[in-house]
């Protein structure tokens, strides 16, 4: 037999972490990397954090899933937390940010057709990333994601992200929903332009479609704030969240205002595990960590001392960066050619692990709680990496 017992779908590399120690992965070979990819912006309290882990523990020895065919105090009380701290009335719980998105978009078409209207078009933006499922695949316009997967779902139109002319030119008597990331992800950390989302809010409005944002990645603190939507100043209609949201156990959320959640009565979504008890006690340790000011004003302030950090560090290398953007701890460097070399010379060289993305851009996600002697350390994995670093041959 030629395959894997792991289905051969990732290409992983040699790093084989058994255990975690706050910011600090540990290989089963003991060696240690600075963990400046969060598990892609999952594990925001880093790992083994003991309020988490100790609600994970109580949690398992209590009650870990029963069916939703039962009332859910753990999903209720989790439920009213985001309802009290987040535009939303109401939750719908899920396993994954795929399943958050997909459950978005379900809302969102509902919403038009229990009012009668056959509307069910979404209008999404080029090079985001929403998932792997079949509909979250034809969500996107990358050809990488749809090779092998044709035919692909109807019902979505492609529009140059950050292009509000494109996307009001895009609007037709199908359309549903804009679908769209505040700040693109895999596509290279690329935050929209407050004009953008704005505008996008006002064409909603105006056109009597939804606004859902894909918070998946840029939420629960990442940014700065909860959620990213709050720095634009608007309120969406219907927003999918997940990554940070329990802290590494696998967990997502679609939230929408009562108005966008209409159509989603007794029937019409379900989810075996979504807001299972051992999720819920995640999620309630996570809110208890990052649902205050004093948290978030932390992360606003350590990701803009990173930042400039960063920016002053990059001219250093004018052959190899270009420049630095994000919110928060979601911070992108761009990069003078494709970053994949770079990401795994760092790693297997200088023990730091950071994310490619789009747009010759690698992610620096670290944990929400890193200090001081974190960025230090980081920044001298960086500095060493840089200057070891031998940029590819043009072929």
């Amino acid at each position: 037999m030629s395959i894997t017992p792991l289905m051969p779908v990732y290409p992983r590399c040699g790093f084989r972490p058994v255990r975690g120690e706050g910011a600090w992965l540990i290989s089963e070979d003991g060696s240690r990397a600075l963990d400046f990819a969060a598990g892609i912006a999952v594990n925001l309290l880093g790992h083994g954090h003991p309020h988490l882990t100790k609600a994970i523990q109580d949690q398992a020895a209590t009650l870990m899933h029963v069916s939703n065919l039962y009332g859910s105090p753990q999903g209720e009380a989790f439920a009213q937390r985001l309802v009290d701290t987040t535009f939303a009335d109401t939750v719908f719980f899920t396993n994954s940010g795929a399943e958050a998105v997909e459950c978005a978009m379900k809302t969102a078409r509902a919403y038009h057709q229990s009012q009668g209207s056959d509307r069910f078009e979404i209008i999404t933006f080029k090079n985001a990333f929403h998932g792997r499922t079949m509909a979250t695949i034809s969500a996107s316009n990358q050809e990488k994601m749809h090779k092998g997967f044709m035919p692909l779902l109807d019902g979505f139109k492609y529009v140059d992200f950050d292009d509000l002319e494109g996307a009001k030119a895009a609007i037709g008597p199908k359309t549903a929903a804009f679908l769209v990331e505040p700040i693109q992800g895999e596509g290279g950390v690329r935050p929209a332009s407050d004009a953008f989302i704005q505008g996008l809010r006002a064409l909603a409005d105006e056109h009597g479609i939804m606004l859902i944002l894909d918070e998946v990645q840029c939420g629960v603190a990442r940014s700065g704030t909860l959620y990213a939507y709050e720095q634009y100043g608007i309120i969406p209609d219907i927003m999918a969240t997940a990554k940070g949201l329990g802290g590494g156990f696998p967990v997502g959320a679609c939230l929408a205002t009562e108005a966008a959640a209409r159509g989603m009565v007794v029937g019409t979504h379900g989810s075996t595990y979504g807001g299972n008890p051992f999720a819920m006690a995640a999620c309630q340790a996570v809110w208890d960590v990052v649902a205050n000011e004093e948290f978030l004003a932390q992360v606003r302030s350590t990701g803009e001392k990173l930042r400039s950090t960063l920016e002053q560090f990059i001219g250093n290398y004018p052959d190899l960066f270009t420049g630095v953007r994000g919110k928060g701890l979601m911070l992108g460097v761009m990069m003078t050619h494709e970053t994949r070399a770079f990401v795994a010379h760092l790693r297997d060289n200088h023990g730091l692990l950071l994310v490619a993305a789009g747009d010759n851009t690698f992610r620096v996600l670290p944990p929400l709680n890193i200090g001081d002697a974190e960025i230090q350390t980081f920044m001298e994995k960086l500095s060493a990496g840089a200057a070891s670093y031998q940029m590819p041959q043009a072929a």
